[in-house]
């Protein structure tokens, strides 16, 4: 499920701030069409904001939502936001890098200000761009014009592109030998799945975990499980081919729903007993939100919301089911506050405590990114 694409540009460094780069991008007209790769303006960045020269590039669920709707953004937009580039270019009063700098857009910002940065226990930024879904940066403009047409940015980062423009507090520089090409998935997915389980359910030494979806955010999930001490993980999703990457990376026991009679989340609490320690849902469905829930145990099981919930869709369920002590949780970017975090989770990685390559299935080039999404949606 996790590629990346590789863009292959000159770097026309250095540049002057005053200067207008123009680049291949792929441009969302409309939602349910093909991406269309065009030529766009990118305008300099303004006071605290960063030009980066995106490397690298992965595709992510959370993308293809606004493509089918189910994640409503404006239109025309530049969608990605998983990824890692270098420094072009930099705005008055910038401190934190400097052009040539390697670094990681970063789609839950970390201004260090509002309530939820100062908190100890809270991750989302004030200053995101997921609930409010404009679009556009800080001062209520885009930094990027197609046919003389204004194009939206996507969370802030907006990584389909050969150049975007970040606030400074959407980006963390990193460590100068890390390979772009791999920890643009500390961008997103590794760090989403991940975190879920160390950082946001805690997982414990010898507990047991049922991971729902085993695309590269729920097998990063596995990995966070497996790294906590979890003593039994149990992989749950439609798609077996899924199954063999899964027990590789940690999980003991994978079952497909539809080789059962009865719901799954009774399956579940068969195999374990009297249910899971931690579940995590990581699709983005209500009935698998739900499933998930049901199959913790009933009095201390945590079950943790990590795939994006579908727009204008509500659940229901039994409130015998959290009265009985359940705890109920959602997980934005594995609860990482992401400019302290993503430089660590990427010396981590180069220190080799955990793996990226085997989340990487395809390497694409840019222009073939309608190719990547047509992987991702058939589960290859």
């Amino acid at each position: 499920l996790w590629g990346y694409l590789q863009m292959q540009v000159p770097f026309p460094f250095p540049l002057l701030c005053s200067q207008v780069i123009k680049c291949k991008a792929a441009v969302m007209w409309e939602a349910n069409k093909p991406f269309s790769i065009e030529e766009v303006e990118v305008a300099p960045p303004k006071a605290h904001e960063v030009r980066i020269k995106i490397v690298a590039t992965g595709i992510c669920r959370s993308d293809d939502h606004v493509v089918t709707g189910a994640l409503v953004m404006p239109f025309p937009i530049i969608l990605g936001h998983e990824a890692a580039g270098v420094v072009e270019s930099v705005g008055e009063g910038v401190t934190s890098v400097k052009p040539g700098d390697k670094v990681i857009p970063l789609f839950v910002p970390q201004c260090g200000e509002c309530s939820s940065c100062l908190n100890t226990k809270g991750n989302l930024c004030s200053k995101n761009d997921i609930g409010s879904a404009a679009g556009l940066m800080t001062d209520g403009t885009s930094r990027f014009t197609c046919k003389g047409k204004a194009i939206h940015h996507f969370i802030g980062t907006s990584t389909f592109t050969e150049y975007t423009v970040v606030h400074e507090s959407s980006m963390a520089k990193i460590d100068s030998a890390a390979p772009l090409d791999k920890v643009c998935l500390i961008g997103c997915g590794f760090s989403t799945g991940y975190g879920a389980a160390v950082q946001t359910a805690k997982v414990e030494p010898g507990s047991t975990c049922a991971v729902f979806g085993l695309g590269g955010v729920g097998l990063s999930v596995v990995m966070g499980c497996k790294a906590a001490g979890a003593s039994r993980i149990i992989g749950v999703d439609i798609n077996k081919d899924k199954f063999a990457k899964a027990k590789e990376l940690g999980a003991t026991d994978c079952i497909n729903p539809k080789d059962f009679k009865k719901p799954i989340h009774e399956v579940l609490i068969e195999m374990t007993g009297h249910g899971v320690d931690y579940s995590f849902e990581v699709i983005g469905r209500t009935e698998t939100m739900t499933a998930a829930l049901a199959c913790c145990q009933y009095n201390y099981g945590v079950s943790v919301i990590v795939g994006v919930p579908p727009a204008a869709q509500n659940i229901t369920f039994d409130p015998m089911l959290l009265f009985t002590g359940r705890t109920w949780k959602g997980s934005v970017f594995g609860g990482w506050k992401s400019k302290d975090s993503v430089p660590k989770l990427v010396a981590d990685y180069m220190k080799k405590k955990f793996v990226l390559d085997p989340l990487i299935t395809h390497t694409l080039p840019f222009t073939k990114i309608n190719e990547g999404f047509d992987l991702l949606r058939t589960g290859k």
